[in-house]
C-alpha cells in the first residue's frame, strides 16, 4: 500500500514556487492568480501571504506584495548564520547519527554524482542532503532554526552549484563531511561543513559580481 501524503497547504505551495524560481525577487504576488494556479480559495492564499510577509519573505510595494530580495549585507549575514548552525548540526550528527543515517548520507553522495550535468536536479539533491544532516543531529530545536534559515534561502533565485566546476566540488565536499560524521569526528565534521558553506558563499559572490543588481542562491 503506497504511503499517504497529505495535500500541501497554500503556504507550502507558494514557498516551493519561490524556492523553485517560479516567483523571483521583485515579482508581484496576486491573490486571485495564486488561487487559480494552485486550485484553492483566496482565504488560505491570503493567510499564507500574511505569514510569508511576517517571515520577511514578502515585502510591500504600495498595496502589492512582492517577493523580497537580499542586499549584500543580508546575504553575508544569512551565510554566516547558516555556516555556524550547519556546522553545529554536523558536529552533533558525528555524535548521534545512526549507522543507517550514515549509510543514507553515503548513498546520497553516490547518487548525486550522477547529476553532475543537471544543476537544477543537483540543487534539489543538495537541499535533501543538508536536510538529512540536520535530522541526523537529533536536535529538534536546531532543526527548527535551520528550517527558518533555509526558508530565507528560497529568496536566492539561482544555485551556486550551476557555477562552472562547482557541482563536482560540492559532491567532494559532501563526501568529506559524511566521512567525518562516520568517523565520529565532531570537530572535523564541523570544520568540513563550515568550509563547504564558506566556499559556496565565495562562489555566490563571484556569480553576483557579474550581475550585482540581484543576489540569489
Amino acid at each position: 500500500m503506497p504511503d499517504f501524503k497529505p495535500p500541501k497547504d497554500a503556504y507550502t505551495l507558494i514557498l516551493e514556487a519561490i524556492d523553485l524560481g517560479v516567483y523571483k525577487p521583485g515579482d508581484r504576488l496576486v491573490e486571485s492568480e495564486l488561487a487559480d494556479r494552485f486550485g484553492v480559495s483566496r482565504t488560505p492564499i491570503r493567510e499564507a501571504l500574511q505569514r510569508l510577509e511576517t517571515q520577511s519573505l514578502l515585502t510591500r510595494d504600495g498595496r502589492s506584495l512582492i517577493v523580497a530580495s537580499l542586499d549584500h549585507n543580508q546575504l553575508a549575514e544569512l551565510y554566516a548564520v547558516r555556516a555556524e548552525l550547519e556546522g553545529f548540526a554536523a558536529r552533533l550528527a558525528a555524535r548521534h547519527a545512526t549507522d543507517e543515517e550514515v549509510r543514507l548520507l553515503r548513498a546520497m553522495v553516490e547518487e548525486d554524482r550522477k547529476l553532475m550535468d543537471e544543476p537544477k536536479a543537483l540543487s534539489r539533491a543538495n537541499r535533501r542532503f543538508h536536510k538529512q544532516i540536520h535530522l541526523a543531529s537529533h536536535n529538534r530545536y536546531l532543526v527548527q532554526q535551520l528550517d527558518l534559515v533555509h526558508r530565507s534561502m528560497a529568496l536566492l533565485a539561482t544555485t551556486s552549484i550551476s557555477f562552472e566546476g562547482r557541482g563536482s566540488q560540492t559532491i567532494d565536499e559532501h563526501a568529506a563531511i559524511v566521512e567525518a560524521i562516520a568517523a565520529q569526528d565532531g570537530q572535523g565534521a564541523y570544520e568540513a561543513l563550515k568550509t563547504h558553506i564558506s566556499t559556496a558563499f565565495l562562489t555566490r559572490l563571484r556569480q553576483d559580481s557579474d550581475s550585482p543588481e540581484r543576489y540569489s542562491l
